[in-house]
Parts: structure tokens; C-alpha cells; sequence
């Protein structure tokens, strides 16, 4: 697998999501190009809300992919690279659609402003989008077989994305959302007024410590899950060691809850994926 449209997708990969470019590096060789399509399609999905003036033109770009996906778009499908490198991912490695249908529709929350109501929803949400991915890489590294690195997905998938909102806190709160479980936040005494005025609390310190100690047993269970799996599958969770760093920082850092995170450079991150992997074979 390779042309233009794959090159395109690495470059929209390696500007929108870094962390995910960088993952892709340590993946073997035959695989990279249609891990690399799935993770820039998941950028271009993920970034939507960032590049509308509201839900509504959130929704139109959401279904153009929902109908690239199922068939259903026009011609200027298979003129858009990214979605031309996704499509051919999807047929050379017989990928379920309806997976990437329900990562679509995860997303359609994101266009709007409700908060994240409980733990069990923001799991599900995670499950969704973040999981989904490391389940779609692993059955790439396995030539489109299914796989079944359901645990070890589903944990680093919630982890992830645990990790990736607390660093993320600040940036979401000033565009007056709430990411994280409005329960655990309600429980310590936060009002949805101090988060939007950036004000910090001792509830609100204690509500994302919470939150960080879950993050930090996903990674752990996810962790033991991926010990478990064929070592062929393993490259598609090697970014562990980098989400494990960025939780370390991040407690360290947690004196300022609404700071942009603090995060290693991209030779200290490709030598923790590099080492893991090595580690890992």
C-alpha cells in the first residue's frame, strides 16, 4: 500500500495528532500505511467541532464520512486523499464499517456543549473512539484476521483518553465544555461556573486527582493485557510508555489544573516507543 493519498494522510497525521504519527514509526513496515490512514481519518473526525461554526456543519462533515464509509458518497469521494487511503485500508484489510460507523456517531457529541455525565458514559465514549483504534491497528498487524485484544484495547483506549482530557482541561473548559465525568466532579462540590471561570478548588483538585488514579489503573490493566496478546499484535499499543509519561507529568504539574501540559519532546517519546517495543517482541 502506498501513492499520494497515503503520503497525504501521514502529513495530515503527523500536523493534527502527533502523538499518534509517532506511534505509527515503531509499527512494521507493511503495516504503517493503513494504521497511518485510520488514525488521520480519526484526526480529521476528531477536529471537526474545531473547524465549524457550529453543530449543524459538524454534522453535514460527519455524515459525508458516515456516507464515504458505506458507500453512499459521490464522486468527490475518492478524490479527497484521506478519504481515498481510508477506503483502500478498509478493503485490503476487511475492516468492519460499522466500527468506524459508531466511532462517527461517538463523535456527534463532541459538536455540542452538554458535559460528560457520568464514568459509565465517558467509558462508553472512550470505548468509542479511543479503543476502537488500537482494536482496528492490532487486526491490521494481524493481515485484516480478527483478533481478540478486546481487554487490552478497551483499557488503553480509556486510559488514553482519560489522560488526553486532563491535559487537555483547560483548553476544553474555555471553550465551555466538560469533557470529564460531571458526577465525579459534582460529588467533590464543583459547580460548572468555577471550571468556566478557570477557577481552582480543593473538590476540583480532588475530582481530576480521582479521575488520574483511574486513568492510571487502565493503563495498568492494560498493561497485563497486552503481556497476553501474540507478540505480532503488540506494536499496536506501544504507545503506552508515552500516555504513562504524560500521567507522571501531568500529577507532577497539577498545581495549575487549567496550565497547557507540560510533555517530553518527540526523541525522548519515539525512544520510549522504540525501547517498548523492543522489549516486547
Amino acid at each position: 500500500m502506498a501513492g499520494e493519498s497515503f503520503d497525504f494522510a501521514a502529513q495530515a497525521l503527523r500536523q493534527g495528532d502527533r502523538d499518534r504519527y509517532l506511534a505509527t514509526l515503531v509499527l512494521p513496515a507493511a503495516a504503517r500505511p493503513g494504521v497511518t490512514a485510520l488514525y488521520a481519518f480519526n484526526t480529521d473526525i476528531a477536529t471537526v467541532r474545531d473547524r465549524v461554526s457550529g453543530p449543524q456543519p459538524g454534522e453535514i462533515r460527519l455524515q459525508w464520512w458516515s456516507d464515504a464509509i458505506t458507500g453512499q458518497g459521490h464522486g468527490a469521494v475518492q478524490q479527497n486523499p484521506l478519504a481515498a487511503s481510508l477506503l483502500e485500508t478498509l478493503e485490503r484489510y476487511q475492516l468492519p464499517t460499522g466500527t468506524l460507523l459508531r466511532l462517527i456517531g461517538a463523535r456527534r457529541f463532541d459538536l455540542y456543549d452538554d458535559p460528560m455525565p457520568d464514568l459509565e458514559t465517558f467509558e462508553g465514549y472512550a470505548g468509542e473512539t479511543a479503543s476502537t483504534l488500537f482494536q482496528l491497528a492490532a487486526m491490521i498487524l494481524n493481515e485484516g484476521e480478527p483478533v481478540e485484544p478486546g481487554d487490552a484495547a478497551g483499557h488503553l483506549g480509556v486510559g488514553q483518553a482519560m489522560i488526553g482530557h486532563l491535559r487537555a482541561f483547560g483548553f476544553v473548559s474555555a471553550q465551555g465544555r466538560i469533557m470529564l465525568p460531571w458526577s465525579i466532579l459534582e460529588a467533590n462540590g464543583v459547580r460548572e461556573e468555577e471550571i468556566f471561570a478557570g477557577q481552582e478548588s480543593e473538590g476540583l483538585h480532588a475530582a481530576l486527582s480521582q479521575i488520574a488514579e483511574l486513568a492510571r489503573d487502565h493503563l495498568d490493566k492494560a498493561r497485563l493485557a497486552i503481556a497476553q496478546l501474540p507478540s505480532p499484535l503488540r506494536p499496536a499499543f506501544a504507545v503506552l510508555p508515552v500516555l504513562e509519561a504524560q500521567l507522571e507529568l501531568w500529577q507532577k504539574q497539577s498545581t495549575n489544573l487549567y496550565a497547557a501540559p507540560q510533555d517530553d519532546a518527540d526523541w525522548r517519546k519515539i525512544a520510549r516507543l522504540a525501547w517498548w517495543t523492543l522489549q516486547n517482541r
